[in-house]
């Protein structure tokens, strides 16, 4: 099979699993949502999830992947299996201790860890609830990291969609735990005045983390994994990780950790209450898109650009580079005009139920139009940086993405200042789209003027089109939302149907445009779509 596809196929695998977590992931904000609404709980909540959430997203999304796999790789191609697998014993076991050495102090220095992500904040005493709640989260910091591992290591296999199904049985663990039958019983261990659904929905999180790694032991150990105990810091190849792991889990994740400065400010006391919560929607509506698609092409590239480098073939690498960045701007493009056209109806639909209010919604849907407008940055964030990780080089992306992470501060501290009453809650939410169109700029410069031509006039012919067809999509969709009054319609199921309605016809307008344009990505995504057959419980089982 062909490079491109191979990264389909592995692509379309992690595509269609990722869509059923990514309706998981929903149904898990919509019960916090409904339970907690925009309130000082759900502030407390999401504040206390942010850095367990951080890890576990930027983890799994390929940061710790981005050291451990080009390392790996080049075990499986120059060395023996069971060299190989020492290897990964030894990382295993490394990163549990150190991990558990971590969690051991996030949980013992809980009231200080808030204390500093509500700097901006006028009430200490308002964020108590989440120091508690943050007590209960931050273990899962161990289990998150070694599932993120573990998935990293089945993926050199080009094992796929076990790992990228785990996320939904976390999912699942939260959402049981938001009904009444397993929270009631839950609270009873709780104190008194900390009382609310928001502690089962934190010991969920901890007992979907767990899920999440023993979903994956069983198939580690048959590919030949030993789970004994063994620590080692003196490896080669556990200290060329090592050398790696920190650039790399700071470059890849700084769209996760420009995430958490924007909690940081979010939480000033200047902003309306509930901005945490709005940031926190704003981003899992985004991430429907985002998510599908860019995340799981990105999984299958790392594996796939590490091999090609291991064995020379670097005008490969760039090539697969080039179709990953144009299939995944064929989507995330219209996706972002969509988001912003529709984002109002779209947050009502999904969220607007039980405490979650119609000013929650006009809180969040002004987030998320300021989110919007970097989704194509975000995007290409995820595919441009595992391109830098198989060449082994990590510090690059980590300090373009100091630079940006920089820009971000900067800009929300002047949003904050000089345009509050323009921007509001959105604020954080533009000073991270800026930051990520700079950072990608910057490594798309880098890396052409280091390794040669990426096809940047290619790429650009591919984008215009796309911009066209998604332009002319937006206005349709544009006229359909101002003739339709969404905004009167009062019943639920009406509203669902007119949104449908309104998506499906932006969609196939989109898609009739670029077949008039002749876009090549259209037969590209549809050759996607193919490949992504539900995977039987056989193949599911084996990783494949």
């Amino acid at each position: 099979m062909t490079t491109k596809g191979q990264l389909l196929k592995s692509a379309s695998v992690v595509a269609l699993v990722t869509v059923i977590s990514r309706i998981c992931g929903y149904l898990r904000d919509q019960r916090i949502a409904l339970l907690l609404g925009t309130s000082p709980a759900a502030d407390s909540f999401i504040l206390a999830f942010r850095i367990p959430g951080l890890i576990r997203r930027m983890a799994g999304e390929g940061s710790l992947g981005a050291s451990f796999i080009p390392v790996f790789a080049g075990y499986l191609h120059d060395e023996s299996a069971p060299k190989a697998w020492a290897f990964a014993q030894k990382i295993f076991w490394d990163v549990a201790f150190a991990l558990a050495a971590l969690a051991l102090v996030g949980t013992v220095f809980s009231r200080q860890l808030i204390g500093f992500l509500t700097i901006f904040g006028a009430q200490q005493g308002h964020w108590q609830l989440a120091v508690y709640l943050n007590r209960i989260i931050f273990p899962a910091i161990v289990f998150i990291g070694l599932a993120a591992l573990a998935a990293s290591i089945l993926n050199s296999f080009h094992m796929f969609a076990l790992p990228a199904a785990t996320p939904i049985f976390f999912n699942l663990a939260v959402i049981a735990c938001s009904f009444a039958v397993f929270y009631r019983p839950i609270l009873r261990w709780a104190p008194p005045e900390y009382r609310s659904p928001a502690i089962a929905l934190a010991v969920g999180i901890l007992l979907g983390a767990v899920v999440q790694l023993g979903m994956q032991i069983p198939a580690l150990v048959r590919r030949g994994m030993n789970l004994l105990p063994r620590i080692s810091l003196s490896d080669p190849g556990v200290r060329k990780v090592g050398r790696l792991a920190a650039p790399a889990f700071f470059g890849m994740g700084v769209y996760q950790i420009n995430m958490f400065i924007d909690t940081i400010f979010a939480a000033s006391s200047r902003m309306p209450e509930g901005s945490i919560t709005s940031l926190y929607v704003a981003d899992r509506v985004m991430q429907l898109a985002l998510g599908s698609y860019a995340v799981a092409m990105s999984t299958a590239l790392l594996p796939a650009m590490s091999h090609q480098w291991a064995a020379g073939q670097w005008a490969e690498m760039k090539r697969t580079f080039g179709f990953s960045l144009r299939i995944v701007s064929f989507i995330t493009i219209p996706a972002a005009i969509g988001l912003i056209l529709l984002r109002q109806p779209i947050i009502q639909v999904l969220f607007q139920h039980g405490r979650f209010t119609p000013e929650s919604t006009a809180l969040t849907a002004r987030a998320l139009l300021y989110y919007s407008l970097g989704l194509p940055a975000f995007a290409g964030m995820k595919l441009i940086a595992p391109m830098y990780y198989a060449t082994h080089d990590t510090a690059t992306p980590a300090k373009t993405g100091a630079c940006a992470l920089g820009l971000n501060i900067a800009l929300n501290g002047l949003f904050l200042l000089f345009f509050f009453r323009a921007l509001s809650n959105g604020s954080p939410a533009l000073a991270s789209s800026i930051a990520a169109y700079f950072n990608f700029g910057a490594l798309f410069f880098l890396f052409r003027r280091r390794y040669g031509q990426l096809g940047a006039r290619g790429l650009l012919q591919s984008f215009c089109k796309i911009a066209a067809c998604a332009v002319g999509m937006g206005l349709a969709a544009y006229g359909v939302l101002h003739v339709s009054h969404f905004e009167e319609v009062r019943h639920v199921l009406t509203q669902i149907g007119l949104l449908a309605g309104m998506i499906a016809a932006a969609v196939c307008i989109y898609f009739a445009l670029a077949w008039l344009l002749r876009c090549e990505e259209l037969g590209e995504f549809f050759l996607l779509l193919r490949k992504a057959e539900p995977p039987t419980a056989e193949a599911v089982e084996s990783g494949a």
